[in-house]
């Protein structure tokens, strides 16, 4: 007869449910790495394995919108860029803005859209909103890359291109977009499991909220032109990514440090509340879901 007396010794992990009202559950998270890279590559791979033109599809969108938008923008409405070529000056932020929306709506469904998973087996489901931010680094890198080749033509046909030393800390600025967006994404996806009608906003307010995150002009105009709306810019934490961005890239525009401290504050605030809100909600969701 087998001798069951240090039987609980063997397990190497104890489910328990959640007391605390936060936690981070981070060290938990670490543990299911494994299972967190295995979720990144899942998203690389499937999202366009059926597909005819496959990862050209990150191609195709930047460009064309940056089209359309020198087109309409520039060109027409005459917004002016200064010594930068509209066309780049709008790529650099469609660019770092698409980065935001893929972790947003990824990680803005996390619970209905895997509601089948977390009812059959347990790990940490912080870990599918982390590993969505994670994959879409790799969308991001691929827009980067066509940007840099952008750039580059430009500067051979002589724009007033220039690179500031602060680039140094560009990947900073990523990781700020990407966690702004794990944030809300978290806090919405919490707020669907009770209020399904917010997920059909979702894709209106985005929309909405690139006019107001100066994605097709500089921050500088809205200034001057709307001076009686100017604060629902600079009090948008996503225009001062954007801003700096362009200005870390294509030397234009203006680096504020109050609005980059601010946008650091509010960035955290809403990780930590969207988390707060996450963790609380992954008790009970399987019941409204």
């Amino acid at each position: 007869m087998k001798n069951t007396e240090n039987f609980d010794n063997e397990w190497l992990f104890e489910i328990t449910p959640k007391n605390k009202f936060f936690s981070l559950n981070l060290k938990e998270v670490w543990q299911y790495r494994d299972l967190l890279l295995l979720f990144v590559k899942r998203d690389v791979v499937t999202v366009y394995k059926q597909t005819i033109l496959g990862p050209l599809w990150y191609l195709i969108q930047p460009l064309f919108t940056s089209i359309t938008f020198t087109i309409i923008f520039n060109k027409v409405a005459g917004i002016a860029t200064g010594t930068v070529p509209p066309f780049l000056f709008n790529l650099a932020g469609i660019m770092i803005w698409n980065y935001f929306t893929a972790c947003l709506t990824g990680t803005s469904d996390t619970f209905r859209s895997n509601a089948a998973i977390f009812g059959k087996v347990y790990f940490p489901r912080l870990i599918m909103p982390i590993s969505t931010v994670i994959s879409n680094l790799l969308k991001f890198g691929i827009q980067f890359l066509i940007f840099v080749a952008f750039y580059i033509i430009y500067y051979f046909q002589g724009a007033d291109l220039s690179l500031d030393v602060s680039l140094l800390f560009f990947p900073l600025l990523i990781a700020l977009m990407g966690i702004l967006g794990l944030g809300l994404g978290m806090l919405i996806s919490s707020l669907v499991t009770k209020y399904r009608d917010l997920s059909y906003l979702i894709g209106f307010g985005v929309q909405l909220l690139m006019y107001l995150s100066a994605v097709m002009y500089p921050m500088a105009l809205i200034q001057s032109k709307m001076p009686d709306y100017a604060w629902l810019v600079h009090y948008n934490p996503l225009a001062y990514i954007i801003e700096t961005t362009r200005y870390m890239l294509l030397g234009t525009g203006t680096v504020s440090v109050w609005g980059l401290v601010y946008t650091v504050g509010v960035t955290f605030g809403l990780f930590f509340v969207g988390l707060l809100v996450f963790n609380k909600t992954e008790k009970s969701f399987i019941d409204t879901v």
